[in-house]
């Protein structure tokens, strides 16, 4: 009996971490926001692969959703490492970064923590490809949400 509490916080402790979603307000509407974060993407040599338009998505079965993009956009320099180190890095790559306006009318842009993201398909926790992939986050949705 002694054994079952020791056998489920085994189980418990190998659960993959749950990413933290980060978010930053932007002083755009959605659409802007998706235009300037795409530009931005580009412009720092990453390629754009999709934007999918969820609430576009609701409206053609006759539901509705806030506006709400889905852009996906990766950088073979900085993804192809990760994927090197852990193979099921491609499950979460390319990166994904959400515009979206909250209930409060805000307009919204939020990705998830890539080092919870990474770490969780095995990318080890000190790989460097993490901090390089939080500094593009980071300074991609800041030139997207930029009131310039």
């Amino acid at each position: 009996m002694r054994m079952i509490p020791l056998v489920l916080a085994l189980l418990m402790a190998a659960q993959p971490a749950r990413a933290e979603v980060l978010s930053r307000e932007s002083a755009h509407d959605v659409p802007a926001t998706v235009a300037r974060l795409e530009a931005a993407a580009e412009a720092a040599g990453a390629r754009v692969f999709a934007s999918v338009p969820h609430s576009a998505g609701a409206a053609s079965i006759g539901e509705s959703l806030p506006p709400m993009v889905l852009v996906i956009f990766g950088n073979p320099k900085i993804g192809t490492p990760a994927i090197h180190a852990a193979p099921h890095a491609g499950l979460v790559l390319p990166l994904r970064v959400l515009v979206h306006e909250d209930a409060a009318g805000v307009t919204r842009l939020s990705w998830e923590e890539p080092g919870a993201m990474l770490t969780a398909v095995g990318v080890p926790a000190d790989a460097p490809v993490i901090a390089a992939i939080a500094k593009a986050l980071d300074g991609l949705t800041a030139k997207a949400a930029a009131a310039e």
